[in-house]
């Protein structure tokens, strides 16, 4: 996959798709990588420029020494859309994602026209949960944290299944100082304000048994800009484009079509 050289760091990115396409930008949740985004991508329409990313820390990015800023984080996402040439694009963001989206369409709305807020919110969780993580991380290294995760990302009987092996081992061997970077990142993050502020169209979704992001907080947060969308997808945590792709293909379609992005 290409890497892309920005001011400071060193980015792993995908474009797949239709290259003259609309532009569908998808940044991924923490302890995962692109491959988050796989069990989707055959369900969306024709005439989509899709791009993925590894974000810092992450996946084949490059892993810089922490703690990170939000604005770092939507730094380095508007630095990577300029290098590609991303106007008028639709920004879906998954948990510390859709953080990374809120930012973005505050600074650069000529980057963005329409957002997806998945499993996210304008704030997560208090400081003191980060920094607890970010100590048990520091200390005995991922391991301690993969199951009570998984607990929060999945539902019971999602949990039953092989492919959530996958997801374990994603969060086991993400680096420590990317995981407490982005940690730094959301407990230091409050997008209340700046959001609030946000006109465009917006489509929140949220998982039914969502332990890490209830979907009352990310209703709340949607519920910020006016005239947004909210969905709600049963039987679905933290990840419902892994534990229900089809039925969060048919929202995000809707929504694609709806808005005229394609």
């Amino acid at each position: 996959m290409p890497q892309a050289q920005l001011k400071d760091i060193t980015l792993n990115y995908r474009e797949d798709g239709d290259p003259n396409g609309a532009p569908l930008v998808f940044i991924n949740s923490l302890g995962t990588d692109l491959s988050l985004w796989d069990q989707l991508l055959p369900l969306l329409p024709a005439g989509l420029r899709i791009i993925r990313f590894d974000k810092r820390g992450h996946g084949a990015s490059e892993v810089t020494a922490p703690p990170y800023g939000m604005g770092t984080l939507v730094r380095d996402c508007e630095q990577l859309l300029d290098l590609l040439n991303v106007r008028d694009a639709m920004i879906l963001g998954l948990s510390i994602g859709g953080m990374i989206a809120q930012g973005l369409a505050v600074k650069r709305l000529d980057q963005v026209r329409a957002l997806v807020l998945s499993n996210t919110a304008a704030k997560i969780g208090q400081p003191s949960m980060w920094h607890d993580r970010m100590e048990l991380a520091r200390h005995q290294g991922m391991a301690p944290l993969v199951e009570p995760t998984m607990e929060r990302w999945f539902t019971k009987s999602f949990r039953n299944t092989p492919t959530v092996d996958h997801w374990r081992q994603k969060l086991l061997h993400t680096p420590v100082d990317g995981f407490i970077g982005c940690c730094a990142a959301i407990a230091g993050t409050d997008f209340y304000t700046p959001t609030s502020g946000l006109r465009l169209p917006t489509l929140g979704i949220a998982g039914s048994d969502d332990g890490s992001t209830p979907a009352d907080l990310v209703r709340e947060t949607t519920d910020l800009i006016p005239g947004s969308q909210f969905k709600l997808i049963r039987r679905a945590g933290h990840i419902p484009c892994v534990e229900q792709p089809e039925a969060y293909a048919e929202v995000l379609n809707t929504f694609i079509t709806d808005t005229g992005h394609i």
